[in-house]
């Protein structure tokens, strides 16, 4: 998920002077004091620019590690490691700017010009959206998966997955080309800002814009995606009275589903308290103190790690994301002339446990041939 709230709920310097009834408040210095001389740094600033030095590489080469290896094996190329694709696009493009926003938190002031200002934010907006965007498809994927595997068979195809992704990224232009319209610098007091430059009266479009982030970017997606966990958890259950429906296949379905779910929780986790830190903000109700300002800059922290906790989810919890990052990072040794029955073994290794991470319903020769029906006491008829 992006970082659009962070860009309006900056701490009072990030926020532009867009009127001549928008005032500072009282205690207001914007980083000088009445010689003009600069105000020492906070202590709270390197630490900031060191966790956000962290996300871009870890963030950035991560989720490039994961793009390539979905375009680079064919066997990667399943529905939902397609939406696992859009999710490493989407939180690529926001660590891509950390370098940006470390510079700004160091030198106080943005330095790097409209055009830039303006990309930025259209990045954190469709970042934003894009990503909870994807996870809910990823979710209602998993249901029909697992509550509907006959009618998986027709819509969860790496096609669909990928015309689903090009919706998410049209109706996240919905929020991240109004960005960049808004978007833009505004400097005072030798102090150069970048963020939304709203219309009068600033306030009220200040709180209805994130009034509407809130509801549309978290609270209805959180609430699809728990109806499609209750509904699945309900069917899984059921399923464990069936020995039939657990074989190869079927491990490989709850195991991508455990991926998912990781998936939402981590999400939900790391960006509910910057939601809930920027509504009320936007609404009044949160003081002016240095208690609460480091407060605010540990929400977007952890807002921003998310983006470099995914691919870490993605090999920890999935066996073929994690057996093609060994085979990138392993150096090449000589290649031998001769088969050799460990190689023999790695392949059907290698097949089997591809046969045990497979996403779809249990369609495998062996559930076919062998288990036809589980009756009421979980015997298997042939």
């Amino acid at each position: 998920m992006g970082s659009g709230v962070v860009e309006i709920f900056k701490d009072a310097r990030c926020l532009p002077i867009v009127s001549e009834e928008f005032s500072l408040p009282d205690n207001y210095t914007d980083g000088t004091n009445a010689s003009g001389a600069n105000e020492p740094m906070s202590p709270v600033m390197p630490l900031i620019t060191a966790v956000y030095s962290v996300v871009f590489v870890v963030g950035f080469v991560g989720n490039c590690l994961v793009m390539y290896v979905v375009i680079r094996y064919t066997k990667m190329k399943t529905a939902t490691n397609i939406y696992i694709f859009n999710l490493a696009l989407a939180d690529a493009l926001l660590t891509s700017t950390m370098p940006l926003q470390s510079a700004w938190n160091l030198l106080d002031s943005w330095p790097f010009g409209e055009t830039l200002c303006k990309l930025c934010v259209s990045v954190d907006y469709y970042n934003m959206f894009a990503s909870v965007l994807t996870l809910t498809a990823m979710s209602v994927d998993r249901y029909v998966a697992v509550c509907h595997p006959v009618r998986a068979l027709e819509f969860r195809t790496p096609l669909c997955a990928t015309a689903a992704n090009v919706a998410v990224w049209v109706l996240s232009s919905a929020a991240g080309i109004p960005a960049l319209l808004l978007g833009g610098t505004e400097t005072a007091n030798g102090t150069t800002t970048c963020a939304l430059r709203f219309p009068d009266p600033y306030e009220f479009w200040d709180a209805a814009v994130n009034v509407c982030v809130f509801v549309l970017g978290l609270v209805l997606p959180l609430l699809v995606m728990a109806g499609c966990y209750a509904r699945l958890v309900q069917r899984l259950r059921a399923r464990v009275l069936c020995p039939a429906r657990g074989g190869g296949a079927g491990r490989g379905l709850r195991r991508v589903t455990r991926l998912v779910l990781a998936l939402v929780c981590v999400f939900v986790a790391c960006w509910t308290p910057i939601h809930v830190f920027a509504l009320a903000r936007a609404l009044g109700s949160v003081p002016d103190s240095p208690p609460v300002a480091a407060a605010y800059y540990a929400c977007v922290a952890l807002g921003y790690a998310n983006s470099c906790l995914n691919p870490l989810l993605y090999a920890v919890l999935d066996q073929n994301f994690r057996r093609r990052f060994r085979r990138l990072c392993r150096p090449a040794g000589p290649r031998s002339h001769w088969p050799s029955v460990s190689r023999g073994r790695s392949s059907l290794r290698d097949s089997a446990l591809q046969a045990e991470d497979t996403d779809g319903p249990a369609t495998t020769t062996k559930s076919l041939g062998l288990h036809w029906k589980c009756g009421r006491q979980g015997r298997v008829h042939r």
